[in-house]
């Protein structure tokens, strides 16, 4: 960053101003992110109060977090559904040592017995007692990691395989993407199994997808937060971003007859959020149709996933009238046999193309269509 001010030519100005502007709202993000992980930590702690000493729990029981959940949404307070709230008090409670990282104002709110559980959490512990989890500092941990990348922590079952993905995620500076799929490779238990461990970390991070800074308030989490609608989440994807630049000559490109519905549309699958690139409404063949977007070469993991959506969107989405709903994958590149084989069996209407920058040609559609529907 430019410190002095003397000989000040215009392109020096036009880089302070730019790195100026990375750096502070690099910063802002990080600070959300901060405020936002602390919030579900805290929200994990007075439940877990409650249910230890609430005078009227009894009342509740069984459906505390039902009640609880429904309460909140009336009061529009952000991703306090049923799910997210057991998630909040196991992140609690896998992680008490989080309370040394509160100011002195947030402390001073919490009730007398957690501040009692709070003392006793910040006394020194003998050596040998420790958690997994305080290997890592915990002002470390809500500072390199988004709350994002806590929840899918947060979901393993064992203590050390936590701690592993901890480490390695900080160490490599992954991006929630890059995370979710080393933990669906299942790079913790390659990584007990290989010989060299060094070097298959070495392989591991070399190739990993980091996180950038300043696309860091892009976290649908904080987007809520911020009281931001989902829709708003914008994609990480240049492919995705130019294409939706040109939705217009997109639109012309598929056809006559698509209504543009939503972008990243957000769906609840499970205990899973899931972003659905592109979803239209095709007026003539009364069907929904949703497109993924992908910036490499297709794999039958790509399928697998619009497959999923098409399944919900039939079974949650269609009424009566409409046809079954169709989804088509865009790839940068794609090899006919392995599409032919990800596609067999598959009772849902899905179409694969290969695409660049340009948008994709209209002739590819037209005799899917006319097979379909007879259009």
């Amino acid at each position: 960053m430019v410190n002095k001010m003397d000989g000040l030519d215009f392109r020096s100005l036009v880089s302070a101003i730019h790195q100026t502007h990375e750096h502070l709202a690099a910063r802002a993000g990080r600070a959300v992110n901060v405020s936002l992980t602390m919030r579900n930590w805290l929200i994990g702690a007075y439940i877990h109060e409650y249910e230890l000493h609430g005078i009227d729990r009894a009342k509740y029981g069984d459906k505390l977090f039902v009640e609880l959940a429904r309460r909140l949404a009336d009061l529009k307070v952000s991703n306090c559904n049923r799910r997210q709230l057991y998630r909040y008090l196991r992140f609690y409670r896998l992680y008490p040592e989080i309370v040394g990282t509160l100011s002195p104002q947030l402390r001073k709110q919490l009730p007398f017995d957690l501040q009692d559980s709070v003392a006793k959490t910040l006394e020194p512990k003998k050596v040998g007692t420790a958690s997994p989890q305080l290997r890592i500092p915990p002002d470390k941990l809500i500072q390199r990691l988004s709350y994002s990348h806590l929840e899918q922590i947060i979901d393993l079952d064992e203590d050390f395989k936590r701690v592993f993905y901890t480490i390695e995620c900080i160490r490599g500076n992954w991006s929630v993407r890059e995370l979710k799929r080393q933990i669906a490779s299942l790079y913790y238990e390659r990584s007990g199994l290989s010989r060299d461990k060094e070097k298959l970390a070495e392989l591991v991070q070399s190739g990993a997808e980091q996180a950038e800074p300043k696309l860091v308030i892009r976290d649908p989490y904080v987007f809520e937060f911020l009281g931001l609608k989902p829709a708003e989440v914008m994609s990480e994807s240049d492919l995705e971003d130019q294409l939706l630049d040109r939705l217009q000559e997109f639109l012309l490109e598929l056809g006559h007859g698509f209504c543009f519905e939503a972008r990243q549309k957000r769906v609840l699958i499970g205990d899973t959020y899931n972003f659905i690139d592109l979803v239209f409404y095709h007026r003539i063949l009364k069907c929904h149709v949703l497109i993924e977007l992908k910036v490499d070469a297709f794999t039958h993991e790509y399928i697998g996933q619009l497959n999923t959506y098409v399944s919900w969107f039939k079974k949650n989405m269609m009424r009566e009238g409409d046809n079954q709903p169709i989804g088509i994958l865009l790839c940068t590149q794609k090899d006919h046999t392995l599409v032919e084989y990800a596609l067999a069996g598959m009772d849902n209407n899905l179409f694969v193309s290969s695409t660049s920058l340009n948008s994709p040609k209209r002739k590819r559609y037209r005799g899917f269509w006319k097979k379909r529907y007879g259009r």
